[in-house]
């Protein structure tokens, strides 16, 4: 008679996990997930030349533009700027590439109590929040270059503006990557929706809140006078989170029907009952 190995993931009788069992699995998710995006970085290694061509270009066109060319420069500082440069691109390359591996392991935590059914929107998720990562870092790559320009064009006649290379690149990199967490935000609502830890009207409640958000942290990484690019970043986050909220609802409704029909009389996890 062959022996099962007990499960890493013990449950007590109400199907709780104990605390010691939540932070053995996130550690065992983020070594994953750290794990791939090394793997990613080390293969990003061997882009970096052309991607610090391509960051760079803006600032080369802007100044051209103006009619500054060669008074607006980049400047790496040291003498291993290149390299710091080079390690920051390749790291952002490698949290790019292994955006499939790490956003499963954020959604296999969030859900462990998910039934088997609902288990199966796991590849819903992975399908839904890399398009949305990649969408969001590339509509910054896109607007970035006209916060470019702008500043450029403050640069006073005789001024030479050398730019800190470092800077300027880690300035581009950082808010690349913060729009993409950006666009995935309302995925992971949904996530935690389906743990049933927060309620479609929970979320409503708080949408004056996540519209100013939205719209500054558009005008924080775009400060141009530009009202059009402001808004062509800060709408897209907006009808994401009101798509959140819908599925979300419709996540609750299915919820509320179901323990209807097992018996619970239609209550949702907030509310009481009236025993």
């Amino acid at each position: 008679m062959a022996l099962r190995t007990p499960s890493r993931r013990r449950r007590d009788p109400e199907g709780r996990m104990p605390l010691g069992s939540h932070l053995r699995e996130l550690r065992d998710r983020v070594v994953k997930a750290a794990v791939a995006v090394l793997l990613g970085a080390v293969a990003g290694w061997f882009l970096k030349d052309p991607v610090l061509a391509a960051l760079a270009a803006p600032l080369e066109e802007a100044a051209s533009e103006a009619g500054r060319a060669g008074e607006v420069t980049l400047n790496l500082g040291n003498l291993t700027g290149i390299l710091d440069l080079q390690i920051k691109v390749s790291i952002v390359l490698g949290i790019i590439a292994s955006s499939p591996v790490w956003l499963y392991q954020l959604w296999a935590f969030i859900t462990p109590g998910l039934t088997r059914r609902e288990k199966r929107t796991t590849v819903a998720f992975v399908g839904t929040a890399v398009p949305l990562f990649l969408a969001g870092s590339g509509l910054a790559f896109l607007v970035l270059p006209n916060a470019v320009s702008f500043f450029v064009d403050l640069t006073p006649q005789g001024f030479v503006n050398v730019i800190d290379a470092s800077t300027y690149i880690g300035f581009f990199l950082r808010i690349i990557v913060a729009f993409g967490l950006a666009f995935v935000t309302p995925v992971v609502l949904v996530g935690v929706n389906f743990v049933g830890l927060l309620p479609a009207r929970t979320m409503l409640r708080a949408w004056r809140w996540v519209i100013v958000l939205c719209f500054a942290f558009a005008a924080v990484a775009t400060p141009t006078p530009d009202a059009l690019t402001m808004f062509l970043l800060a709408l897209p986050m907006c009808g994401l989170f009101f798509a959140a909220i819908g599925i979300a609802a419709l996540n609750d409704r299915r919820r509320a029907r179901r323990d209807r029909d097992e018996g619970y009389g239609g209550l949702s996890d907030d509310e009481v009952s009236p025993l």
